[in-house]
């Protein structure tokens, strides 16, 4: 924040739509000055350095939320700058993906005037904000962090600790669809995920491995 107290906003959108639209909600507000808008292209990098914005705002289309080396070259150049992500969908991927980018805002396309405000002063306030919706999923993720299965087999099969997870989820009975949706994960990574321990503990089929790491001592 500067010291006349005014978060200073750059734009980050391929639909101009969206980036005048913003930039006449925020145009009102006194605590908030827009200080550069564009679309992404080679120049963007440099419009950005240039403007040396407190809270850069994107939309997910225009990251495609694949951009992750843009994104750390925006926070390389620009020090203390933050990101707020205006995502396209309530998608929970997506959502992680932006926080994993940066992001320590993340509202939605439908969102109010009033809400993408509020998650604008946060932001730059120093806080963090996202769609109520959104945050189901953040507490989920987190909640599943701490499902990991008590047992020690890295050592002797060479699991890793998503695997080990993954293995409790099959004790269970989860389909790789059920486990996707747990994890918020896409169901051909949970898929690779399960040749890979299959190929490690020479098992032939899902619920042998469960079996086997069973025998090892692991209370699945």
């Amino acid at each position: 924040m500067n010291d006349d107290a005014r978060a200073e906003v750059f734009l980050l959108a391929q639909n101009r739509l969206l980036r005048e639209a913003l930039a006449r909600i925020l145009s009102k507000k006194t605590d908030i000055a827009v200080v550069g808008s564009c679309a992404l292209s080679s120049d963007s990098l440099k419009e950005i350095v240039s403007a040396a914005p407190d809270v850069l705002v994107m939309d997910s289309f225009t990251t495609n939320l694949a951009h992750v080396e843009f994104v750390r070259e925006v926070q390389q150049s620009v020090v203390g700058i933050k990101l707020v992500m205006i995502g396209m969908e309530a998608d929970g991927q997506h959502f992680l993906q932006a926080i994993r980018a940066g992001a320590l805002g993340y509202v939605l396309k439908d969102a109010s005037a009033l809400e993408v405000v509020a998650a604008l002063r946060t932001v730059a306030g120093g806080g963090a904000a996202c769609d109520p919706r959104m945050c189901a999923y953040l507490f989920q993720f987190a909640a599943q962090q701490n499902q990991m299965p008590n047992f020690h087999v890295r050592s002797k099969l060479g699991l890793t600790n998503r695997e080990q997870q993954l293995v409790g989820f099959i004790a269970r009975g989860f389909t790789n669809k059920e486990i996707a949706a747990e994890l918020l994960l896409a169901e051909h990574t949970i898929r690779n995920h399960i040749h890979r321990m299959l190929r490690k503990v020479g098992a032939t089929h899902r619920l042998a491995v469960v079996d086997i790491c069973r025998m090892e001592g692991a209370s699945v």
